[in-house]
């Protein structure tokens, strides 16, 4: 497995409203996407620098893995994720090193050609949530 770049970094966030105040005014960035993913109870603001993705992801609910960082850790870093060739090949690579991963098969994204795979929980990842992405992001 060849982690090719860094396609996004996440943030944690209490307020979407309030952080991108920060974003926009403060740091002039434009949001590129804005979406809700059900499958993982969050809301999304897209915003690129250079060819590198950040997003900011409010929880919609407290049962949701951004509500449970939030409580535990506050606002802040999430999550980290690589682009590769093939995800599926790479989770695969990763089974038969016996590394413990979250997912055992690649999640696509909103039915696109975006798919991704979390790997290690953040404890075994030295406090980092990693994903694993191939594909081209777009919006339904």
């Amino acid at each position: 497995m060849t982690l090719k770049e860094i396609d996004h970094i996440c943030f944690a966030v209490h307020s979407l409203e309030e952080a991108r105040q920060t974003y926009e005014s403060v740091f002039g960035l434009i949001p590129a996407a804005e979406y809700v993913s059900e499958e993982e109870s969050i809301k999304v603001i897209r915003y690129y620098v250079g060819p590198v993705a950040v997003e900011l992801l409010e929880p919609l609910n407290q049962e949701c893995e951004v509500a449970r960082f939030l409580k535990k850790r506050g606002e802040g870093f999430f999550l980290i994720s690589y682009r590769v060739d093939d995800v599926e090949a790479a989770l695969k690579e990763l089974r038969s090193k016996d590394q413990k991963i979250i997912d055992i098969e690649p999640r696509n994204f909103m039915g696109s050609n975006y798919r991704y795979a979390f790997l290690q929980p953040p404890a075994q990842a030295h406090g980092v949530l990693v994903e694993l992405i191939e594909g081209t992001f777009n919006l339904p």
